[in-house]
């Protein structure tokens, strides 16, 4: 016997419930989930599949090209990439967007060598495993940015292999970001031409361009590649990314498909084509000033958040810029309940545009009674 029961039904009804509530009541990871789409949710019924190249033409129609190669261009704009020169498409996530960087740093320069901080995305090292490209890690400072002295005296040791960097702006747990500019003098100082330069940008890559002063980090500064998130900092129902790169690099690893009467240029064939929607009904509806606007109101609520920790003794900081307030490991109940991104010794909030200062209240109230109650207990066993 088959069919969709009610009991079927009362599953479903179950998980709306949990999943509305862990939305609500989320403060440690860097996911927007202030969007509405409803006025494209129609697009659904339809089997959108980008395949392909987003810059070719392909035999398959039920796709969202035109849409994705606007969002690319809207980035490659924001990340001042030469508008004779840029390529990109939308992808699965962060994740898929670094191994696409990286595969082209390894078909630029096969014998190269990967350079990147201890503080980088845990997908980094399962990347450079796939793409089969040795690497050295290289120390993170106590903010968590590269420690560039270190880098130059590792690339000085290996100065006669091709130096990839993995750069990284805005990293997990400290939204630290790696300084491109000290990168590029480092390697015009040991001589280093042949080099290639990606940013993982998966949060911060989306407002860096409004930070005060603007830190070094897109094509302008010397990069070939970067990588964004999609569904951290704009907002999207599903996991998505952007990677821009330059085109003239990108152009070494085109192949032509007659299946699919395209280039095959991308990780994967088959492309989710509704993420290209959901991201360009966004950037229209928001443009340059709106995403300026959310950042800075992002801003706003991780300077009082950490103003309100430190009014309770919390040593909370951030890095300049940052929408990331770090604080020491916090309660286990407090951590579960507000699930919140814990690593050693430290936890954070991540101030995302939904983050309200009502919410920080409420997250302090629940802190100091923690606190208390933990002293108490302490108090009480001895």
């Amino acid at each position: 016997m088959s069919g969709f029961s009610e009991k079927d039904k009362q599953k479903l009804e179950q998980l709306e419930i949990a999943v509305k509530g862990a939305r609500d009541s989320f403060l440690g990871y860097p996911v927007s989930k202030d969007f509405d789409y409803s006025e494209i949710l129609n697009f659904l019924q339809y089997p959108i599949n980008n395949l392909g190249d987003p810059f070719e033409d392909c035999t398959y129609k039920v796709q969202t090209h035109e849409l994705e190669r606007e969002v690319v261009a809207f980035f490659a704009k924001l990340f001042r990439a030469n508008p004779k020169d840029y390529w990109g498409y939308v992808t699965n996530g962060g994740s898929e967007s670094n191994l696409y960087g990286l595969y082209l740093a390894r078909e630029m320069y096969p014998k190269g060598m990967v350079y990147y901080s201890e503080s980088t995305h845990y997908s980094v090292k399962k990347n450079l495993h796939l793409l089969n490209i040795p690497s050295i890690v290289i120390r993170s400072t106590q903010n968590g940015e590269m420690d560039y002295e270190d880098f130059e005296n590792t690339v000085r040791m290996n100065r006669h292999k091709p130096v990839i960097v993995l750069s990284t702006f805005g990293t997990t747990m400290k939204e630290a970001k790696d300084d491109v500019g000290r990168i590029k003098s480092i390697l015009k100082n040991l001589a280093i031409h042949d080099h290639y330069i990606h940013v993982d940008g998966a949060l911060s890559g989306s407002y860096g361009a409004f930070m005060d002063p603007k830190p070094a980090f897109d094509f302008k500064d010397g990069i070939d590649s970067i990588s964004i998130s999609g569904h951290k900092f704009i907002g999207s129902p599903m996991p998505c990314g952007v990677i821009v790169a330059k085109k003239s690099i990108r152009d070494r690893i085109s192949n032509g498909i007659a299946y699919i009467g395209s280039l095959d240029t991308t990780i994967t064939g088959s492309r989710n084509g509704h993420g290209p929607l959901f991201l360009w009904y966004a950037i229209k509806k928001m443009g340059v000033d709106g995403l300026k606007a959310r950042y800075e109101k992002s801003l706003e609520t991780a300077r009082y958040c950490e103003q309100r920790l430190q009014e309770i003794g919390v040593n909370a900081w951030r890095n300049p810029n940052s929408i990331t307030v770090v604080m020491p490991k916090t309660p286990a109940s407090v951590k579960n309940k507000w699930q919140l991104a814990t690593e050693g010794d430290i936890s954070h909030i991540i101030c995302m545009p939904n983050v309200s200062k009502e919410q920080i209240d409420a997250f302090i109230e629940d802190l100091t009674m923690a606190d208390q109650n933990e002293e108490e207990e302490y108090a009480f066993d001895f």
